[in-house]
């Protein structure tokens, strides 16, 4: 304790320091202000049915992302998740472009997410009117209502992106990451409040040893996702070598930079963008006519949705792994370097033996992601509620642990900038763009 608070006298000596954290903290405020900004015309009070739309299924973690703004009917409704959509596909066409080509697919982004808005819009007032549709005030007629609330809506997830790029400029961590981790984490304190009451209320008994159980697997899941976000960052020379199946190995130990896992929470994300899929057709329209199999791609918590998830997480996380990662490009500047692999000829060979390396440690790695990817439909077994099971895993327990560490990464780096200590003792935090030295 006495450590904690003698790094936070630290880190309020620094005045740079300060004033970052300071505006961040202001930005984050005016967003969570802004989600509770119901759009013009629209009755608060008669939003129950969208609200308990929003308690279950996948449109809960449509929620969850938008910080609560989507069962508000909230300006920032959209919340800044089609600006990640847009981003995910612009890296993917454009990944080879370099940093000459950034402020490009900054552009065409952009360009991206305003086309997504201005479908998503329609659609979620569609879904609104038929939630809500006596929520909207007499005298105004839905056909006049959709194109403002539309050009609201759009706006307000700009505005949102703004305020990510403030963040990012002017204060502490990344904005649009940081963003996203406000509106998951206010979820936090009433999910865990209903976690506790269900399990005391519960008339088996033994609510007690069940919520400590809780606990503790939350600890060791988060845990996990520590280990995820940071990584495995070099494999030794070894450990590779016994993987191809090469023995042939003497003298010091030395390591190759490869990461365990390399493609990090982008196939969780890929996976779940193509899990939506199903919502946007089905729950705006009956999902009770629906089949059998369109009704278990709604629910999160079904076997067919989670063995699929599953299985896509584990194949984008080759894919990205494979578009991420270039041996050829890795073996030239190895031997640009006068860099070399212990018993590996220079150029081609050693490309290969990346290559098969690569291939090789991504099978347990995307197991692992697969395996906290699904953590929540798990705890779910042990009657977990809905809202605090979120937490046990998945895109929004990544995203706050790997948020958490880059922002106490950059406050790190100013304390040891300024020759103050860091925020642990032993070494140094590394988050999802820190690199450790070996």
């Amino acid at each position: 304790m006495k450590k904690l608070i003698e790094t936070l006298k630290n880190i309020w000596k620094i005045e740079d320091l300060r004033q970052r954290i300071l505006i961040t903290m202001l930005f984050v405020a005016i967003y969570r202000f802004g989600s509770f900004v119901v759009l013009p015309g629209i009755n608060p009070a008669l939003l129950d049915k969208l609200q308990s739309q929003t308690a279950g299924g996948l449109m809960s973690l449509l929620d969850m992302f938008s910080g609560g703004a989507f069962s508000n009917a909230s300006i920032f409704a959209l919340g800044i998740m089609p600006y990640i959509s847009a981003s995910i596909v612009m890296q993917l066409l454009m990944q080879r472009e370099g940093e000459s080509g950034r402020k490009k697919i900054m552009t065409y982004t952009r360009y991206l997410t305003v086309a997504i808005l201005l479908f998503q819009a329609p659609s979620y007032l569609i879904n609104l009117k038929m939630q809500a549709g006596s929520a909207l005030a007499s005298g105004i007629s839905w056909s006049v209502f959709v194109f403002p609330a539309t050009i609201i809506l759009a706006a307000g997830s700009m505005f949102i992106l703004w305020l990510g790029e403030r963040i990012t400029d002017k204060g502490i961590g990344n904005g649009i990451s940081l963003i996203i981790m406000i509106g998951i984490i206010a979820r936090l304190p009433q999910a865990f409040i209903q976690e506790v009451t269900s399990r005391f209320t519960a008339i088996t008994g033994g609510g007690l040893v069940m919520f400590l159980v809780e606990i503790i697997i939350l600890y060791l899941v988060v845990c996990a996702a520590i280990v995820l976000v940071q990584g495995v960052r070099k494999v030794p020379v070894q450990y590779a070598k016994r993987l191809v199946g090469n023995q042939q190995y003497g003298g010091a130990r030395q390591y190759i930079p490869l990461k365990l896992f390399a493609a990090n929470v982008m196939p969780i994300i890929f996976a779940q963008a193509l899990m939506f899929i199903p919502l946007a057709f089905v729950q705006y329209a009956a999902p009770e006519n629906a089949s059998w199999f369109v009704r278990s791609m709604l629910d999160h918590h079904s076997w067919t949705y989670n063995i699929i998830f599953a299985l896509l997480i584990i194949a984008f996380t080759y894919f990205y792994t494979a578009i991420t990662l270039n041996p050829t490009q890795m073996a030239e500047d190895m031997k640009r370097n006068n860099g070399f692999i212990p018993g590996i000829k220079p150029g081609k060979p050693t490309a290969d033996f990346i290559d098969e390396v690569m291939s090789r440690i991504t099978l347990p790695g995307s197991l692992f992601i697969a395996f906290i990817a699904i953590m929540p439909a798990l705890a779910g077994l042990l009657n977990v509620q809905d809202a605090f099971s979120q937490f046990f895993g998945g895109t929004s327990l990544l995203i706050l642990v790997g948020v958490v560490l880059d922002t106490l990464q950059q406050i790190e780096s100013h304390l040891l900038m300024r020759h103050y200590d860091g925020l642990l003792n032993s070494g140094r935090i590394h988050g999802r763009g820190g690199v450790s030295a070996y």
